[in-house]
């Protein structure tokens, strides 16, 4: 009785440690990148996306720019896409993958697999910023 328990201890052991892996690199995923932006705080930092960018012919330039400061500073670590010079690994190439706007937006709330859900640490409008600057030159350069 007391080597099944031991094994069972063993197992848990484990498992708390693998739990603790998975939590680190989900963490590092979404973390952000000082190397490439003069703040040291987290997205929310951002600017918030203008109401009128798309009633106006600049909307979709001003989109783009906040989505690629947005991109830059939370999905760079993760994802390749030459546009925002950035080059991780552990998620999909954007270039290649190409993802309509509809698909980053679902991925960018939802997560999935290794990346983490953005959905309340980013606003409706940054991922509306971001969805539209990753769908618009993914796979442009």
């Amino acid at each position: 009785m007391r080597v099944g328990a031991t094994g069972t201890v063993r197992r848990m052991f484990r498992l708390c440690t693998a739990l603790v892996a998975l939590t680190l690199v989900l963490a590092a995923c979404g973390g952000d990148d000082n190397s490439s932006s003069s703040s040291s705080s987290s997205a929310s930092s951002a600017p918030p996306a203008s109401s009128s960018s798309s009633s106006s012919s600049g909307g979709a330039e001003n989109a783009s720019a906040e989505g690629k400061q947005i991109f830059t500073q939370n999905c760079k670590s993760c994802h390749t896409l030459k546009d925002a010079g950035a080059t991780g690994s552990v998620g999909p190439n954007l270039d290649d993958l190409k993802p309509d706007k509809a698909t980053v937006v679902t991925q960018v709330n939802n997560g999935g697999g290794p990346m983490p859900a953005f959905k309340g640490k980013l606003t409706d409008a940054q991922i509306d910023a971001v969805a539209t600057y990753v769908s618009t030159v993914a796979g442009q350069s």
